[in-house]
């Protein structure tokens, strides 16, 4: 794995950076790794999917730091690997359950000028909004969870598929050799619903075109299927009556 030997003024730019960036106060952390697993540890937690996230799984960083405010929020910072004049800053994934990044962007880092002026303003401008935004999504669906679609029944050698009001097609099955033919057939993995979907998208015609054809191949394969409406959502668990209240005896004349 690629390492560059780090710089020496990671600690000075990290606290040069703080002091600038708007908001609550900023604290930083420096650290050193001695090898690569080392650094795990904190670029796990990395909210990227772009060059910050492909950087800081690539390369061996030789050493960090990391920007914390008041609220939660944190950025790791790290030399950017092959350009020395350059580092790299990412937005670090609150604590919460990973249902609550459900349909949340990552909100992806970039890369900045060893100027800590330069490289406030150009935090400021770009990287903050979309982490703000991330993260008050994040709360809402840890205050508001997403509900799941509520899957047909798995049958084992079976494909069990449910049209959903909204237009979506579900399919669930307890045979792995079907979910190949799912996915040639236009039905993508959906981990938070736990279950393959075919998007409204594709329009009634082409949706039973498409389940036409899955079930052709799979039947070659003995694997049967079953089309049902979509399973009802359970309703939400309502409050206990309240119990009625004592009767008092009235008082005697």
């Amino acid at each position: 794995m690629p390492s560059t030997p780090p710089r020496t003024d990671l600690g000075a730019f990290a606290r040069a950076l703080a002091a600038r960036l708007p908001g609550d106060t900023w604290t930083t952390t420096y650290a050193r790794h001695g090898e690569y697993p080392d650094q795990i540890r904190t670029t796990k937690e990395l909210w990227d999917i772009g060059a910050v996230g492909y950087a800081a799984t690539n390369f061996v960083l030789g050493h960090e730091a990391v920007l914390a405010r008041g609220d939660g929020a944190r950025l790791l910072i790290f030399d950017r690997p092959l350009r020395r004049r350059q580092f790299m800053v990412g937005a670090l994934q609150p604590d919460a359950h990973d249902d609550a990044f459900h349909l949340v962007a990552e909100p992806n880092g970039l890369a900045i000028p060893a100027d800590p002026a330069r490289a406030a303003a150009q935090i400021a401008r770009r990287l903050l909004p979309r982490y703000e935004t991330a993260l008050r999504q994040v709360r809402h669906n840890t205050a508001h969870p997403v509900p799941r679609r509520p899957a047909p029944p798995v049958i084992a050698g079976n494909v069990s598929i449910a049209w959903y009001p909204d237009g979506a097609v579900g399919a669930v099955t307890g045979s792995p050799e079907a979910t190949g033919l799912l996915y040639i057939h236009g039905f993508q993995y959906h981990p938070y619903h736990r279950m393959f979907l075919l998007p409204a998208s594709y329009g009634d015609r082409q949706q039973l075109a498409r389940i036409q054809a899955v079930s052709q191949r799979l039947a070659q394969i003995g694997v049967g299927v079953t089309v049902r409406p979509a399973p009802t959502a359970p309703k939400p668990a309502s409050q206990p009556a309240r119990p009625p209240a004592p009767a008092v005896a009235s008082p005697s004349r």
